[in-house]
Parts: C-alpha cells; sequence; structure tokens
C-alpha cells in the first residue's frame, strides 16, 4: 500500500511510502479484535468494589432472643443479612479483571485492525512536527490542515517528544501514542490513523528486515 507523505499544511510533499501488505493488507479476523478489545478494556477496570458481610458490619453479635418458645422464627444476631443494615451475601470483592491473551494474538488483532484502516484509506502519513515549546493551537491549526479537527485521530509517534506530547494532550479528539504502544483498541477506536514519517518507515524497515 502506497501512502503520499504530506506536509503540516495537508499537502503533498512528492514522497511515498510503501506500508507492507503483510501487515496493512491482511484478511482482517474480527474475533481476534474482538478478544484483544475485550482484553484491554477489562485490564482498565479498578476492581476495587467492596461489600461487607454479617462478619464486617457494625452491630452486636448477640442472639436476639431464645432458639424456641417464642412463636417467632429462629433469629441470629443483628448482623443478619436479612436486617437492614445487615451483611450483604455474595456481594462483590476486590478483584482484577485483566486475563491472558498469547502475544500471536495480539498481533493479529493489532494487523487486523490496521488492515481495516488501510481498507477504509483512514491513514495519513505526516512529515515530522516539531515544537520549541508546548503549543496546542499551532497543532490546532495542523489538524484543521490536516482535515482531522472534527475527527477522532489517533497520533502515532516513533519516540517521546515532549513539547508534541503535552500539545496533543490538550486535544479531545486526538490520542497520542508511541509506536512502542500502540494497541488494537486506540486503532478501533480512531476514525484515522495518523503515522509520523519516521514511524511509517519502520514498518517498512521492519518489513525488509523480515524478508532479508
Amino acid at each position: 500500500m502506497q501512502v503520499d507523505v504530506l506536509n503540516i499544511k495537508g499537502e503533498k510533499t512528492g514522497r511515498s511510502i510503501e506500508l507492507p501488505a503483510e501487515i496493512f493488507g491482511i484478511e482482517p479476523n474480527n474475533h481476534v479484535i474482538y478478544l484483544a478489545v475485550k482484553q484491554y478494556l477489562a485490564a482498565q477496570r479498578q476492581g476495587t468494589h467492596k461489600v461487607k458481610t454479617r462478619m464486617e458490619v457494625k452491630g452486636s453479635s448477640k442472639k436476639l432472643h431464645k432458639q424456641k418458645g417464642t412463636g417467632g422464627a429462629r433469629k441470629g444476631n443483628i448482623r443478619n443479612p436479612l436486617y437492614k443494615g445487615g451483611g450483604t451475601v455474595f456481594g462483590p470483592k476486590p478483584r482484577d479483571y485483566d486475563f491472558k491473551l498469547n502475544r500471536k494474538v495480539k498481533d493479529l488483532a493489532k494487523m487486523s485492525a490496521l488492515s481495516y484502516k488501510a481498507k477504509e484509506n483512514a491513514i495519513l502519513i505526516v512529515e515530522e512536527i516539531s515544537l520549541d515549546t508546548p503549543k496546542t493551537k499551532q497543532l490546532t491549526g495542523v489538524l484543521k490542515s490536516l482535515q482531522l479537527d472534527n475527527k477522532k485521530s489517533l497520533f502515532v509517534m516513533p519516540e517521546y517528544n515532549d513539547n508534541l506530547y503535552l500539545s496533543l494532550r490538550n486535544v479531545p479528539s486526538v490520542v497520542g501514542t508511541l509506536l512502542s504502544d500502540i494497541n488494537t483498541y486506540d486503532i478501533v477506536n480512531a476514525d484515522v490513523l495518523v503515522l509520523t514519517e519516521n514511524a511509517a518507515k519502520f514498518f517498512a524497515e521492519e518489513e525488509t528486515e523480515a524478508t532479508a
């Protein structure tokens, strides 16, 4: 897949990068995408929910009345779950919702998500953006030139750039991430995948090394 490199004004630079079909042109597997997104969202859950059992709520442990001879039902103490203020039976406990997903499944899910973006022509390659200081206003202008101001975008950088990252962080519709941290959920959740030129070259170089 040949993609033109754009400058910050949204104009073609005359350069282009070949994105390897082995990553961006496979037949997408919907099930592994589902599994990867499910695993990502599960890992985001705090799992700090907690209720008190009858052993943890406040209240006397004394039996309310004798077992027999009252004509009423048998009763334990006031912390009985049947009473208001009593403990909760089988309530939620703190737990970890994350689950294991094999590396090959995760890789296939990412490649499937990237292939969907390629099929939808939703991949842009932009030349490197250099900012002397964090400037959200300047970056917003770049997004407008690229016609991304009203679209959810995933901006992928090859390495951490403090000024660029801080500028991206202030734009609600844009998620900035490192190439090494890219995940299936962010790809699927974005309308457009934006790769810096160096980030896109990494895919081409990786493919060249694989075939060498």
